[in-house]
Formats: structure tokens, C-alpha cells, sequence
């Protein structure tokens, strides 16, 4: 009965895509070692983003302006930011009424070599973060580096990253929704924190996840 029920999840694996946010782990080192999809490269000049119904990569919108992501941009499965990540921004920050975005759990990862595919799942070590605001959601983007890169991999914190990457980062977060003549900042990085408070960020974010999803991520893990 056993070897016949594991045939049945081999055929179902090799009929059906997983859906990236719900049907692919966390990881079992999170939130040292964490799983990422990866939706958009520095080399891609129209924003992907995942369709959260279907699990397919669909055209968000071109980038109107001439900045693109400088790494890796994507987000982290089996997480999503609610009221225990708005509440934790909140402590945080020291502000009032922040709420979760409704979304995975972003992350941005470096690596040294050029990678133009997205649509894919690779393994990141988390070492820092940047703790944003979008109006009052919290929409933190962790800074991590790719598991085994030969030039970023051995980073451990995000003070041992070149300050003129973070910048890169840090500007183009602040500027990607923004229009030449806008007289405002449509989104705000509080700050850029540690690789211990990246850890709590995800922790919280699974734990918003395993709240509002919870029953679905114990079905797919009974389905092997």
C-alpha cells in the first residue's frame, strides 16, 4: 500500500507544476537557509510578478523608467506578511497602524554570476534587510546572498556588502513607483537591519502564513 502511495505522489509530481508560493517549502534550515522563486533579473526591463491564483509568472508592467532591480528580486514561499509582520513593523518603527501587504515575504539575492532566467527556485542565506514602508504597509525586502556563490557566499552580515550595492538597492525601492514630478516619495526605508532581525522578519512571516494558510500547507504536506 506504502509503494503504491508513493507512486501516486511520483506521477502527481511529474503531472502537476507546483504552485510556487503555496506547493514549494520554506526549507528545512529556515530562516538560516531559505528557498526563493525568483521572478525578476537586473537584466529585465518589464516587472514580473507571480499570479497568485494560477502559480504562473505573469507581466505585472513595464518599468516606466530607467532604474531596474540591481539583483535577484523574488520572494520567499510558504510566507506572507499580515498582522504579525504589521505588528512587528510596528514595534519596530515605533508607528501606529501598520498592517501587513497581503504578499509573500520579498527578498532580494546577490550572486556574482549573471543570471537571465527567472521563473526558478535556487537556496539563499539571509544577512540583512531593508525595512520599508508603502504607505502604511510594511514591505520589507530581505537582502540575502545566494548558497554557495563564490564571491557572495561567504558574506554572513549586510555590513560586509559593498555600501554601493545597498545603495543601488535602497534607490531603486524608493523610486520604482515613483514619477519625475511626484512631490512626495510613494514608499519609505525606515532602515537597514541585521541578519538577526531578517530572521525574525521571516519567522513572522510564517507564522502570518501558517494563520491564513495553515490548513492548506498541512493538505499539500499530507500529499507528499
Amino acid at each position: 500500500m506504502e509503494g503504491d502511495n508513493q507512486k501516486e505522489r511520483i506521477i502527481g509530481g511529474l503531472l502537476f507544476r507546483a504552485h510556487p508560493w503555496h506547493g514549494v517549502p520554506i526549507g528545512e534550515r529556515a530562516p538560516e537557509v531559505v528557498t526563493v522563486y525568483v521572478e525578476l533579473t537586473p537584466a529585465d526591463t518589464v516587472k514580473y510578478e507571480l499570479d497568485k491564483r494560477t502559480g504562473l509568472l505573469t507581466v505585472d508592467r513595464p518599468q516606466r523608467f530607467s532604474n531596474v532591480c540591481p539583483t535577484l528580486y523574488g520572494f520567499i514561499p510558504q510566507t506572507y506578511c499580515a498582522e504579525a509582520s504589521g505588528a512587528h513593523c510596528a514595534l519596530r518603527t515605533g508607528r501606529e497602524g501598520i498592517v501587513g501587504d497581503s504578499d509573500p515575504l520579498d527578498i532580494c539575492v546577490l550572486t556574482e554570476k549573471p543570471v537571465s532566467m527567472n521563473n526558478m527556485l535556487l537556496r539563499a542565506r539571509p544577512i540583512g534587510g531593508l525595512r520599508m514602508l508603502d504607505g502604511n504597509e510594511a514591505d520589507d525586502k530581505i537582502v540575502a546572498v545566494m548558497d554557495g556563490d563564490a564571491s557572495y557566499g561567504q558574506l554572513e552580515r549586510i555590513e560586509q556588502c559593498p555600501l554601493g550595492l545597498i545603495e543601488r538597492l535602497r534607490h531603486y525601492f524608493l523610486t520604482y513607483k515613483q514619477s519625475p514630478d511626484a512631490l512626495s516619495a510613494a514608499c519609505e526605508i525606515v532602515e537597514v537591519y541585521s541578519c538577526e532581525e531578517a530572521r525574525e522578519v521571516i519567522l513572522k512571516a510564517r507564522e502570518d502564513y501558517m494563520t491564513h494558510y495553515g490548513e492548506l500547507a498541512q493538505a499539500l504536506k499530507l500529499l507528499g
